[in-house]
């Protein structure tokens, strides 16, 4: 029953912190914060009314006289009646109690109330007369008894449940992690996936225990508030203890309550965002399987264009959502939103042109999965194009990731898109000296583009003379290839292919480093026959 009449108690004291802030308005901000003007009058924990005070008898020092004499009046007797007198003073209204006088009502307290003078005289009294005869009969015999039997009966209460809780606590905990690590056993055999069974039941009972010992420190709190609440010269106190505690969580219920509306509306936004979101997955995986076609869609944009709708879907649901999250209508929230919105424009300038770029590699069909291309210098085939990064396996089989404005921003090359159909034109250069024949060099180098299996026979390889340098002329073979994706096995045959030729034919490739000029000229003596080497054989 005590604890019913605290929990009404306190449910009062909050119904009366909301009337005075709604009567906010009427008070200017120095008389609600300044206690000169404004103090309760409060006796046992229980405030009864308030009174107003001036520069010359400030409010504080107006209300505890008041408890002093309504205390006095109280302790002068035993009797379980009140005899209250109001009559006209002169500077408002009296309030005697048993002959003695306790307070006046004045002008100011009935401006302050908005109410007449003699109305609230007579609702003061009231308040006095009851809390004096609750006064008397919390010290009396009888009550002094029913308080003793409270704070037992809670003792009791509270050894049994500190007895369960030192005692048992272990054995429950142990049954818990027996129990849990049974059931991660049979999840693993049924799933066959490898689960840590001992580490999920640790953390899981690592969290009942520190809920419990979160429990049983509130139901101590309580437990030393009712004592305190059960005798009337502690009550005071045990008021300020509930205060504490009870008016935040009392806040708390009726904040949820009063958000039920609220809450019904996000819920209604979060069904019909994962509504839409499913029938998006439900269009692009039919897109996917080929249960319909979209002209000029390919198939790696599915993905990024799903990602991307369903973003639009979130953004949407949240903005739609934002008046109804709890406390977006503050300062505060907008505030932080504002700081969360510059940290992010400031600190995620690469991120935002990573997944722009992401965006355009995407769509414009530069690369795609499966494409050898060459960034830089790294060499290797696309993997994977996310939005942030596209990884490729280079011929040495190294997983590589590039930032996607990286790969916007440098020149691509891209060994497996033909152009036309002539293919990949493959080329490689070599200095050869002065004094051989350049048709001789020239048949030379076609020979071995022949050679190599890779290398296509038509269109014809033809040979470029790129430069005239100082002490050599520099040859370029050049011929066409459908196999891109093999370009460095392509080119280190063509280069073995050209050692073999040379060789065979007893030309040098590379003509030594200058050191003096020689007796004669380094200039061909005889015209070339025409003939290779393996061909005149």
């Amino acid at each position: 029953m005590r604890a019913l009449v605290i929990w009404m108690m306190s449910f009062l004291l909050l119904c009366s912190v909301a009337s005075a802030q709604s009567e906010e308005v009427l008070l200017p901000q120095q008389e609600r914060e300044d206690p000169e003007f404004i103090a309760p009058v409060i006796v046992d924990g229980d405030e009864l009314f308030v009174v107003r005070g001036s520069s010359a008898l400030p409010a504080t020092d107006r209300a505890a006289k008041i408890e002093e004499r309504i205390a006095q009046v109280a302790d002068r007797s035993e009797s379980k009646t009140v005899d209250i007198q109001i009559s006209r003073a002169e500077f408002g209204q009296l309030v005697r109690v048993d002959g003695h006088m306790v307070t006046i009502t004045t002008q100011a307290d009935a401006d302050h109330e908005q109410m007449d003078i003699e109305v609230l005289a007579g609702l003061q009294a009231e308040a006095i007369e009851n809390a004096i005869l609750k006064y008397r009969e919390a010290r009396s015999s009888e009550g002094r008894v029913d308080s003793a039997l409270a704070a037992v009966a809670w003792t009791a209460l509270f050894a049994v449940v500190s007895y369960f809780f030192f005692a048992k606590r272990k054995k429950f905990l142990g049954y818990v992690r027996n129990n849990l690590e049974k059931r991660a056993e049979s999840v693993e055999e049924a799933t066959k996936s490898i689960l840590r069974s001992r580490a999920i039941a640790s953390i899981i009972v690592y969290s009942i225990h520190a809920l419990m010992w979160v429990l049983f420190l509130f139901f101590l709190y309580y437990y030393l508030s009712l004592v305190l609440l059960s005798f009337a010269e502690t009550q005071a106190i045990a008021q300020i203890l509930l205060k504490y505690v009870s008016e935040p969580l009392i806040n708390v219920v009726l904040a949820v309550v009063g958000y039920i509306p609220n809450l019904i509306m996000l819920v209604i936004i979060a069904a019909l965002c994962r509504f839409a979101i499913r029938g998006l997955d439900l269009f692009f995986d039919n897109l996917e399987n080929g249960a319909f076609e979209i002209k000029d869609f390919e198939a790696h944009w599915i993905a990024p264009t799903n990602m991307l709708f369903r973003a639009l879907i979130i953004v949407i649901a949240l903005v739609f959502a934002y008046p109804y999250i709890p406390g977006s209508g503050s300062r505060a929230f907008q505030g932080l939103t504002i700081l969360a919105g510059i940290m992010v424009s400031l600190g995620s300038n690469t991120v935002v042109s990573n997944m722009m770029a992401g965006l355009f590699v995407i769509y414009r069909r530069s690369t795609n999965v499966g494409d050898r291309i060459m960034v830089g210098d790294k060499i290797g085939d696309v993997t994977e194009i996310k939005l942030m990064e596209t990884l490729i396996k280079s011929i040495k089989n190294e997983m590589i990731s590039i930032p996607n404005a990286q790969l916007l921003n440098s020149e691509v090359v891209n060994y497996s898109r033909k152009v036309d159909g002539r293919g990949l034109l493959v080329h490689t250069t070599v200095g050869i000296g002065y004094e051989e024949p350049p048709k001789k060099i020239t048949a030379m180098l076609i020979e071995a583009a022949h050679r190599t299996q890779s290398l296509k026979k038509n269109p014809e390889p033809f040979v470029l003379w790129t430069q005239l340098a100082d002490y050599a002329i520099n040859y370029e073979i050049n011929a066409y290839t459908s196999r891109g994706s093999s370009l460095p096995k392509i080119l280190s045959d063509l280069h073995q292919n050209i050692v073999e030729v040379f060789n065979e034919n007893g030309t040098q490739i590379m003509t030594p480093s200058y050191m003096a000029d020689p007796p004669s000229p380094k200039i061909p003596t005889e015209e070339w026959d025409g003939k290779l080497a393996h061909i005149a054989e």
